[in-house]
């Protein structure tokens, strides 16, 4: 294969997982904005529907995460490019249904549909890199890969709030005399748009990877799914998410059971679905997710370090927006701004990482990461609602280049200690790794920030008179609903929030420098960094490597 049909490819793969991503983080913005306009059309109260329309998101997240392991598989059964045409097609038609969706209900049916068809991107991608470059070159593929997947989920926020405040088809129907058409029901309001957006893109990578290269794909191998052990995982998933985000709740709506008891045995389901999961994968020949793998220590390390640097991914950038807008009242030039800072070093670090790893190892590369993370979380718990918004974009970069600095390495150390033939499945479990980190730090935001926000609502309204405490005293003569009054429990809660998000961005610090130990098993420069047989022959060959799952080129270590 020609370099430059090569390089064409990894582009078409490099759009699905940067659409990957952006899904993930962009509904976020848009949530207030779907709840006023499908939850008043259906007659109901907001704050009722908030937890149901919270699905929106963790329903996404979960089928996500669900996937992309058995993506990693159907790779290795049928080829990353024909996977890749069928996840861009599901995904383009869970985007036409989310945008057009008419109810809750039809738009959390519709993320589901989405998530299959993201789920599958990026291992796609991930395994398409990997086969596609060899030598020098297969590193620097996978830190473009890695950092376009990142890119993507940090630009999801910015890019949601642009539409937001930019897209009006409602105005442009109303102008035409189209107000009350059936047409006007699809197109506005304007975050339908934030859905239809993906349509577009996904359309010229589906051509593109139909006309390039019409007689490429990566190598397959026999064999089966493993259901069963999909099942087992997905409970376990399900039920660990769901009892981490019930902690501290006082009430599950629309139930009497008590919270307490429902959380630990969503817990203690989880332990044994994964007990069950663990066990069944041992005793399977071709399992859901192999648990053989973790017998390699960098293998273990790789999806380790992973896991922990997803923790802090997701405190740091729901956290940093949840930041600029409940405590510094940003709008959407300070959201751009932070979060764009964020996006741009996250994306800079994956791709340095793919060059430097060859001069500096997997191991260094990790480490320097590691602490360039753990200096900006740790510049982010000095934040106060009077820090400037430039002072927030320089921790949030410094957080970025960090994480995105891990990301070559990792999956390099994980794709090689799996061997070549399982590419997909290596790929998989590190980006699933990554993203159940994510979940859970998803999950423990939000029931801390819920538990919180109950606890200072009880401070509030306990008494007519509670509120009093929290004013300064020249104001304790005015009624609650006084402007003034109200200005000044907003900046009480400012204050709160900015004491809450200082507590969560220690623990993500703490959290990432557990990640320190296992990088130190790494390794220094990658094997496949060095002189070996051009993988790009070997995948255009459409066959296995003659020496099965190993690759054959012997360790070159610093």
């Amino acid at each position: 294969m020609e370099r430059r049909t090569a390089v064409l490819l990894l582009a078409v793969f490099g759009t699905g997982v940067f659409l990957a991503g952006l899904e993930l983080m962009i509904t976020a913005v848009a949530l207030p904005s779907i709840l006023a306009s499908l939850v008043d059309s259906a007659g109901s109260s907001a704050w009722i529907e908030l937890r149901k329309a919270s699905w929106i998101i963790n329903g996404y997240l979960l089928v996500y995460i669900l996937t992309m392991p058995m993506a990693g598989r159907l790779t290795d059964l049928l080829g990353a490019r024909r996977l890749l045409m069928g996840a861009l097609v599901v995904f383009i038609v869970g985007s036409l249904l989310a945008g057009m969706a008419q109810s809750l209900d039809q738009l959390i049916v519709a993320r589901l549909v989405q998530a299959v068809g993201g789920g599958v991107l990026v291992p796609v991608g991930t395994a398409a890199a990997s086969h596609l470059f060899g030598g020098v070159a297969r590193p620097r593929a996978l830190g473009l890969i890695g950092a376009l997947t990142f890119l993507g989920m940090a630009v999801g926020p910015v890019l949601g709030a642009a539409i937001l405040s930019s897209v009006h088809a409602g105005d442009a129907l109303t102008s035409a005399g189209l107000a009350s058409s059936p047409i006007a029901q699809v197109l506005a309001p304007s975050w339908r748009w934030i859905f239809y957006v993906n349509v577009p893109i996904a359309l010229v990578a589906l051509v593109l990877a139909w006309a390039v290269a019409p007689g490429w794909d990566t190598p397959r191998r026999p064999g089966r799914v493993d259901l069963p052990g999909a099942f087992l995982f997905g409970v376990a998933l399900l039920a660990g998410l769901v009892g981490l985000t019930l902690i501290g709740t006082k009430q599950i709506a629309g139930t009497g059971l008590d919270p307490t008891s429902v959380t630990v045995v969503l817990l203690i389901v989880a332990v044994i679905a994964t007990v069950a999961f663990v066990v069944h994968g041992l005793r399977s020949s071709d399992p859901f997710i192999d648990p053989r793998l973790f017998r390699s220590l960098p293998f273990s390390a790789a999806t380790l370090v992973s896991a922990l640097t997803g923790y802090a991914f997701a405190t740091a950038i729901i956290g940093a927006a949840v930041f600029v807008d409940r405590v510094l009242y940003g709008g959407p030039d300070e959201q751009r701004i932070a979060l764009g800072a964020l996006a741009g070093a996250t994306a800079i670090g994956a791709l340095v990482s793919g060059f430097i790893v060859r001069l500096l190892g997997l191991r260094l590369v990790t480490l320097i990461g590691l602490a360039l993370s753990i200096g900006g979380l740790v510049a982010m718990s000095t934040w106060t609602p009077d820090v400037s918004i430039q002072q927030v974009a320089l921790a949030l970069a410094a957080f970025g280049l960090g994480f995105g600095l891990t990301v070559t390495p990792r999956s390099t150390a994980a794709v090689e200690a799996a061997g070549r033939r399982r590419f997909g499945v290596a790929s998989a479990v590190v980006t699933v790794a990554r993203m159940v980190g994510m979940a859970v730090g998803l999950a423990i935001l939000t029931a801390y920030g819920s538990t919180t926000i109950d606890r200072l609502s009880q401070q509030v309204y306990a008494t007519p008179d509670a509120y009093l405490q929290f004013i300064p005293d020249e104001l304790r003569d005015r009624p609650l609903r006084d402007p003034l009054v109200v200005d000044a429990l907003e900046a009480w809660a400012s204050r709160e929030a900015a004491r809450i998000m200082v507590g969560l961005f220690v623990v993500a610090a703490a959290v990432t420098a557990v990640a320190i130990p296992p990088s130190l098993v790494l390794g220094g420069r990658p094997r496949m960094l060095t002189d070996e047989p051009d993988a790009t022959r070997a995948a255009g060959a459409g066959g296995p490597h003659p020496d099965g799952d190993q690759d054959p080129i012997p360790a070159t270590r610093s």
